[in-house]
């Protein structure tokens, strides 16, 4: 890089432009003049052609004059540096010159020592503004190279609740994100450290599942992905709200590869979508919660949180509370004994934190403000549980074995009547499948895809609860139920085959002769004659 500046040297008289070279020791100085102009407008084309530091001009000049040209260059190079040297020293123009921010005024003639001590201190105002220059390219640089970690920052203090709204706005900028929506959510990435393949390190493995699922789901959903308490988290952005099924289907296809091709144990939670980039710390907290589902319904999937748990809101605590998160934690998914225990912690907790019974008193209507929350949400009268009048008045006055009794008795039946409404949400899913069937049988294009779109939920989750719930896949009842309705159409109407097999879904009549075979082991005109002829 060339460290001295370059000089461009205007006046209409070369005489003067000849001593100006001769006369300065211009390399000693740390300049360079590379070129000369006799007119304002020869010496915007030189400026404007050539990286140019400083211009020394005239003012009396044909075609442009040294004002004008002062003020060109301003215009367009606003770090350029303008020295005039003139014979007219007139107040106007240097009146001007300072309008223009000129550095020097120069009256004709100069000597070689002022010249020198001009140039001296211009070559000082470059350095600074260089040595600031580089310094500011520098930090430029450095927060180039950092912005993938602090980008990584920003996204955990969204999904931590960290950003104010009136922030957002400044953050997204400091840290060049750029979100579309309009909807969001969060999923988690949990590689099991435990089931590991034989000689296969745990990191090198989650590693391995975290790098395919950035390039499998980050450019198709819009993805910003990190790690986060040794998980992988993406925030993803969704066309529709209805997309979330789709989003669980494809985790739950890369969950099945991950285990089929890398032997990894994979859980991807998915939370519930929000309009607003802060909904995220809702939608973090659900996917969180989904994962740790995978001790109820197996690991090597994808879980919905809005799909086994639709009701279900976060919980928050006020300062001095009883913290009954890991309880209710256990209610929805826990062992009758792990639920004795979380109660067992809140009960200790009580009893050594609350140290006046006024505050014991305010502790325990806050749990029981908690658990008449918690079971609202879920859809359960907790006044049928509670088993108590006034139970605002009576429990906070129980004696600690009794109080200990009854938290986990209701803590109990909590978990018992959550069991049971998950498997009325299983049984009505199924139901409502069943219906669905009934109105759409007819329809070529009914599959598993269209009927879970129109009961908006995944096809993973609902092919598991429909085989659970009836022995068998949804394809094979809804092929079992058209065959039924073609058997009765064969015997009691006079239509055709290729009629009746249009009549329950099937446009093509040789593939439905095909499945009626497979299904009654005869083709559908032996089918009718036999039938008929016994009638």
């Amino acid at each position: 890089m060339d460290k001295l500046y370059h000089v461009l040297l205007v006046d209409d008289e070369e005489d003067i432009i000849d001593v100006m070279m001769k006369k300065i020791d211009w390399e000693d100085l740390g300049f360079r003049v590379v070129g000369t102009a006799t007119n304002g407008i020869k010496a915007l084309e030189i400026a404007e052609e050539s990286q140019v530091d400083v211009v020394m001009t005239d003012i009396r000049m044909p075609y442009m004059d040294g004002l004008e040209l002062a003020a060109k260059l301003r215009k367009e190079f606003p770090t350029m540096k303008i020295l005039i040297f003139t014979g007219f020293d007139e107040f106007e123009y240097a009146k001007t010159a300072v309008h223009l921010e000129v550095e020097e005024y120069i009256l004709k003639p100069a000597n070689k020592e002022e010249m020198t001590r001009v140039y001296k201190k211009l070559k000082e105002t470059l350095d600074e503004e260089r040595n600031e220059r580089q310094s500011v390219e520098k930090l430029q640089k450095y927060y180039m190279d950092s912005l993938p970690l602090l980008q990584a920052n920003f996204y955990t203090m969204l999904i931590e609740g960290q950003i104010e709204e009136r922030d957002l706005a400044k953050s997204l900028l400091d840290y060049q994100v750029h979100f579309e929506g309009p909807y969001y959510a969060c999923i988690v990435i949990h590689t099991s450290q435990h089931k590991v393949p034989e000689g296969m390190s745990p990191m090198l493995l989650t590693m391995s599942v975290q790098k395919q699922a950035r390039d499998r789901l980050e450019e198709k959903w819009r993805g910003r992905s990190f790690t986060y308490l040794g998980n992988l988290v993406m925030i993803v952005q969704l066309t529709r709200e209805s997309d979330l099924s789709q989003l669980t289907d494809e985790c739950d296809r890369f969950c099945k590869s991950a285990l089929r091709i890398l032997g990894a144990h994979v859980t991807i939670g998915i939370g519930r979508s929000g309009i607003s980039l802060l909904d995220l710390k809702d939608s973090y907290a659900g996917a969180k919660e989904a994962v740790s589902y995978r001790a109820l319904y197996g690991a090597s999937q994808s879980i919905n949180i809005q799909e086994i748990a639709p009701t279900e809101a976060p919980l928050t605590m006020e300062d001095g509370d009883i913290d009954l998160h890991e309880l209710f934690k256990q209610i929805r998914m826990g062992t009758k004994t792990s639920i004795e225990d979380a109660a067992g912690k809140c009960i200790f907790h009580l009893q050594s934190s609350m140290t006046t019974m006024k505050l014991h008193s305010i502790a325990v209507r806050g749990i029981l403000s908690e658990f008449y929350t918690f079971s609202m949400n879920n859809g359960i009268d907790f006044d049928e549980i509670c088993g108590i009048e006034d139970p605002y008045r009576v429990i906070p006055q129980m004696e600690e074995d009794n109080l200990h009794r009854w938290l986990m008795g209701v803590s109990l039946a909590l978990n018992e009547k959550m069991g049971s409404a998950r498997n009325s949400a299983t049984h009505s899913y199924v139901e409502k499948a069943k219906d669905y069937v009934a109105d759409h049988y007819m329809e070529e294009d009914l599959s598993l895809d269209t009927m879970c779109a129109a009961l908006g939920v995944s096809s993973t989750y609902f092919s598991s609860v429909f085989k659970k719930e009836t022995g068998r896949t949804f394809i094979s009842y809804l092929t079992d139920y058209r065959m039924e309705i073609a058997r009765r159409l064969l015997i009691e109407t006079q239509d055709k085959n290729y009629v009746i097999g249009k009549k329950v879904g099937y446009a093509d009549a040789n593939y439905f002769s095909y499945v009626f075979k497979k299904e009654y082991g005869t083709s559908p005109s032996r089918y009718r004659k036999e039938h008929i002829d016994q009638a």
